[in-house]
């Protein structure tokens, strides 16, 4: 397997710029996500480090090589698309073996690569069959089959799960998370989906508006988000964002008051903001707990989902606020309750959308 390092990279089609000065570097055998909102440029990028769009301007290095106006066979990659991409007529064995037909292996060499990746994915009672005879998430395990037996130094997936139902989507999920743990691969990976990328990624790049917003750890991302951009896009359920006005500030600690006139002192820096200022608080939904004095929330819908209850409201002036209690919380829709919440785990987001630095942070989980 190889590093992967973008270069600068940018992409325009025409007047429109999609893609603007990227630079990653990936480690070799490191499971890389690229997550964001659609027409944030993930895929775009993609296909620009498989070869099938050209970059407008930059370079891609893939085991130190620059490989920016190499062919895609030349590459060293294999792509595994949303769509399977699977041949009808052929079997199983002969849908992994095609690429090695195409190289003109022989037979005893081909024998042997497409029943270790049919071994690795639990296909190999499977290898007579034909597409049409197989589950969704059983053909999407044959075009990764299709990739391993090339032996590529970059694996790169395009939202393969997208076209599974939920349960489907979950287990391969896992079996992509022990594929990448069994192969020892340098693997990039395309959702739009959060959860994909919290589950699977050693790193996740968050994209927005064709530009890096942050590139980090699950865990750096959830409690270290450096936009609110990001803060609202990683996490399930979405972080809560209310409105607050600055009180009096240093570099120490702000004080703020909420929507509904409820006012905290929060361990930030606030040496960039002034009173009067306008900011926002990013609360998280598990980090709030019943209590008294603390937030009043109007609860307008409430999901029983056993181990959990997931309440949503209005906080103030009617700022959306959801809140993740536990299941058997005596709680009714229509009542007022009050949500007590840490000032360390609290988020400051300045009217620039910039989160400001917390004094106290939790500690990072590998």
């Amino acid at each position: 397997m190889a590093t992967l390092d973008l270069l600068s990279i940018s992409k325009s089609f025409g007047a429109a710029k999609v893609l603007h000065d990227i630079s990653l570097a990936i480690e070799d055998k490191e499971f890389v996500v690229f997550v964001g909102p659609s027409g944030c440029g993930k895929s775009t990028l993609l296909r620009i480090i498989a070869g099938l769009e050209e970059a407008t301007a930059g370079h891609i290095m893939i085991g130190g090589d620059d490989v920016s106006t190499a062919h895609p066979v030349d590459r060293g990659i294999s792509m595994v698309f949303q769509s399977y991409a699977l041949y009808p007529h052929l079997s199983v064995y002969e849908n992994i073996a095609f690429p090695l037909r195409v190289q003109k292996m022989d037979q005893a060499g081909m024998d042997k690569l497409v029943h270790r990746a049919a071994d690795i994915l639990q296909l190999t009672d499977k290898l007579q069959l034909k597409p049409g005879q197989l589950s969704g998430g059983q053909r999407q395990r044959v075009a990764i089959g299709r990739s391993i037996v090339r032996n590529p130094k970059v694996f790169l997936f395009d939202e393969p799960l997208s076209n599974l139902d939920a349960a489907l989507r979950g287990d391969m999920r896992v079996e992509l998370s022990q594929l990448h743990r069994s192969l020892d691969a340098t693997m990039v990976y395309v959702t739009h989906d959060q959860v994909e990328a919290m589950t699977m990624a050693d790193r996740i790049v968050v994209l927005n508006g064709g530009r890096v917003e942050q590139f980090g750890t699950p865990m750096e991302l959830y409690h270290h988000p450096k936009t609110k951009f990001v803060a609202s896009f990683i996490g399930q359920p979405n972080m809560n964002l209310v409105p607050a006005t600055v009180e009096g500030a240093d570099a120490s600690s702000i004080k703020v008051a909420l929507s509904g006139d409820h006012q905290m002192a929060l361990p930030v820096d606030g040496s960039t903001v002034s009173k009067g200022d306008k900011v926002e608080v990013g609360i998280r939904p598990e980090h709030v707990a019943l209590g008294s004095d603390g937030l009043d929330i109007s609860v307008n819908v409430l999901e029983r989902l056993g181990g959990v209850s997931i309440t949503y409201g209005t906080v103030g002036d009617g700022t959306r606020f959801c809140a993740s209690l536990p299941g058997d919380a005596q709680i009714i829709e229509g009542s007022t309750i009050s949500l007590g919440v840490a000032p360390e785990d609290c988020h400051v987001f300045d009217a620039a959308g910039d989160v400001l630095r917390r004094k106290s942070a939790p500690a990072l989980v590998a």
